[in-house]
């Protein structure tokens, strides 16, 4: 399990930078597509708002960028030069993998880019 306090934690549950006591979207599913990316306006232990400033989460499609690049690198070399595939089949596994691990990706990378901003906050842990 992932330590409390951690980057880590709050990147990969989705829980808020701050206090990482409730989850920062409505729908903690990621995979229920209409609800993606909605997300609750403020953390209703901290009252961290989520929105920082107008339009904050454009910032992620770089954050998008980086992990896709990353996802079709690591597709690419398990495929070609580890199973030995043709190209054309390394191609096929980076696009599939990159279409599978999209709304994962999307949560990521909003998850990554508010907790280069937010740290947590030790004094708002659950007594």
């Amino acid at each position: 399990m992932l330590k409390k306090g951690s980057k880590l934690n709050s990147i990969l549950t989705g829980t808020c930078p701050k206090c990482q006591n409730e989850s920062m979207y409505l729908d903690k599913n990621p995979l229920h597509l209409n609800n993606i990316l909605k997300m609750h306006e403020k953390c209703s232990h901290c009252g961290l708002k989520y929105q920082i400033e107008p339009s904050f989460f454009y910032g992620a499609m770089y954050v998008s960028y980086g992990l896709n690049v990353a996802i079709g690198i690591a597709a690419f070399i398990t495929s070609y030069l580890i199973f030995h595939s043709s190209l054309k089949i390394a191609f096929i596994a980076i696009i599939a993998s990159l279409i599978l691990l999209f709304p994962f990706v999307l949560r990521w990378s909003r998850n990554i880019y508010i907790n280069m901003f937010v740290s947590y906050d030790p004094k708002f842990d659950k007594k």
